[in-house]
């Protein structure tokens, strides 16, 4: 009797660890204020669902940035994109904290950073420390708040990861406080016919559900008539209580007739998943609008793992004659919840509006390599770039071709191959292939040169063409004037701008010393801090050169005097 008591102690022990799923007092808050968020994990973004969340920091940079638990930092890494600045610490409880937007590092890791730049002579770097070569304690300043990288405005990024596979789960399972009582807010609703003998209002396409609030707070959908296959889709929002942003929402549900078809929920995904996001939304209606319709449905190619439970991929089937009570809940971590209720009644009625069907000569094969000579240019799709077939709509011009628009998202990515033999050796160096906006603006492609065929690869569809670029960069001083004394001065700063193309490459001496500057694209910035090399000269020339994408180079010299 002893034993079996003893084991199952142990089973109970075992049992109830395993249901505490994550930590909550093992984490302090990174920041020193009241975490107020400008975005939640699983927010859905370009391409991407958002990997932590984004804490504010009083619109102000230089905020001090803390350590969330003992550890060892594992990864630093400087780029001019994505998390500009960031931390990455190992904690021995086997999860990884992520600092990202840094403004700059504390004094031993901003140490370690400057001598890895003067090193490699580059202001992008990025490195991985060994274990333990530098520790960090609960509570210890690591950094400073900042806006660097890929941030359209102070604050910090801050991810929890496993240490182990690198999935980052929702830093609020971890007991931190935000504080919210506001439920998320519901925009639109949308129903969309999914086989070819549905139709949903008399409508073969994808169509509006009008819906009013009730006096209780649940919304309530105008009846709606259907049959065949239908899935349905909204527009909402989440935002806490101290904060006015249009944040993520935490879990969704559907339920049809009071038995769940759809559950899905933001706790945590993999990023070898994320650009998925693509088939949970509606793309071709974000295309067209701008507006992410989040489909209650699984869609073809869709391969989240986000998905705790789906009944019939969360499709209704309506049958002539039945009815049927959808609800939609809609919650935030905190457990607020919004709900609202579609009637839909099975009727065959006529239809008043056929599907809208976009038919070309061209139809892509999801599964299937595609392969498309257009003349002037070559088009290949390696198989898998789209998650369903489509008609593709395939134009050239004269050193232009457009592929299809921005309503279908490519998962891969494919090429485009120019043919530029009519072009001289020195017109080729000059050239490059861009894509132009809806503006008809062209941005710079990364451009593959070999003989007389360009080719670049890409996983935006739209119009693409044969740029050339003939004017060198600007280099222009921001706070200083030639042959002046710079006495007090803690930095030095110019504006680096190209007119085409882009800036590829920049870099900058000190009486013939390579000094480091720090290059912010958002300002068209680069910034030389004083600290970093004392000069025993009292006349300084500063060298700065700066590269386009193209090859055209320009160099700006001035001579200043220092004490």
């Amino acid at each position: 009797m002893r034993k079996l008591f003893v084991g199952l102690s142990f089973l109970f022990f075992v049992f109830g660890f395993s249901q505490e799923k994550y930590p909550q007092d093992a984490f302090r808050s990174p920041v020193d204020i009241p975490m107020v968020l400008a975005g939640t994990f699983g927010e859905l973004r370009s391409n991407h669902f958002h990997s932590g969340i984004d804490i504010k920091t009083q619109q102000r940079e230089g905020l001090p940035i803390y350590a969330v638990a003992d550890g060892s930092v594992t990864r630093i890494k400087v780029s001019l994109w994505g998390y500009g600045k960031v931390l990455y610490i190992a904690h021995p409880n086997g999860y990884t904290s992520v600092y990202g937007h840094l403004q700059k590092f504390a004094p031993k890791i901003q140490e370690f950073v400057k001598k890895l730049q003067y090193k490699k002579q580059a202001y992008e770097v990025e490195d991985f420390p060994d274990y333990a070569e530098i520790k960090v304690k609960k509570g210890e300043i690591i950094a400073y708040g900042g806006n660097t990288g890929g941030s359209s405005g102070p604050h910090l990024h801050f991810e929890i990861r496993s240490s182990i596979s690198e999935k980052p789960t929702n830093p609020l399972l971890y007991g931190f406080e935000v504080r919210d009582a506001t439920n998320p807010t519901l925009l639109k609703l949308y129903g969309f016919p999914l086989s070819d003998d549905a139709r949903i209002n008399q409508n073969k396409n994808t169509t509006a559900i009008n819906f009013t609030r009730q006096q209780d707070g649940t919304f309530l959908a105008d009846p709606v008539s259907a049959t065949g296959t239908i899935g349905l889709g909204f527009v909402g929002y989440d935002r806490q209580d101290l904060a006015a942003n249009h944040n993520g929402v935490y879990s969704v549900q559907q339920l049809v007739n009071g038995k769940v078809y759809t559950d899905y929920d933001f706790e945590s995904f993999s990023f070898g998943e994320t650009r998925y996001i693509n088939t949970l939304i509606d793309y071709y209606h974000y295309g067209k609008y701008r507006q992410r319709i989040q489909r209650l449905y699984k869609a073809p190619g869709n391969r989240l793992s986000i998905y705790n439970k789906l009944e019939n991929d969360g499709k209704i089937e309506v049958k002539e004659g039945l009815s049927y009570k959808v609800e939609l809940l809609i919650k935030d971590y905190a457990g607020n919840e919004t709900k609202a209720i579609i009637p839909i009644e099975g009727k065959t009625e006529p239809v008043k509006i056929d599907k809208d069907e976009e038919k070309t000569e061209n139809y892509v094969i999801a599964k299937k390599p595609n392969n498309y000579d257009l003349g002037g240019a070559k088009v290949y799709f390696p198989a898998n770039t789209f998650y369903d077939n489509f008609y593709i709509d395939l134009k050239t011009g004269e050193d232009t071709v457009t592929i299809h628009n921005n309503r279908v998202p490519a998962h891969r990515n494919f090429t485009i191959t120019f043919d530029v033999s009519k072009y001289s050796e020195a017109e080729k160096k000059q050239m490059f292939i861009a894509r132009l906006d809806s503006r008809l603006r062209p941005s710079h492609t990364s451009t593959y040169k070999r003989g007389n065929t360009f080719t670049t690869r890409t996983r935006y569809l739209g119009t693409y063409t044969l740029a050339k670029d003939t004017v060198a960069p600007k280099i222009r001083p921001k706070n200083f004037k030639e042959k002046q004394w710079l006495n007090n001065y803690h930095y030095l700063s110019l504006r680096i701008t190209d007119d085409l193309s882009g800036i590829d490459t920049y870099s900058a001496t000190l009486n013939g010393k390579w000094i480091l500057m720090e290059y912010e694209p958002k300002t068209n910035t680069i910034t030389y801090n004083f600290d970093d090399v004392i000069l025993d000269e009292k006349e300084c020339h500063l060298e700065v050169t700066v590269t386009d994408n193209v090859g055209n180079t320009n160099t700006f010299t001035s001579t200043f005097y220092r004490k």
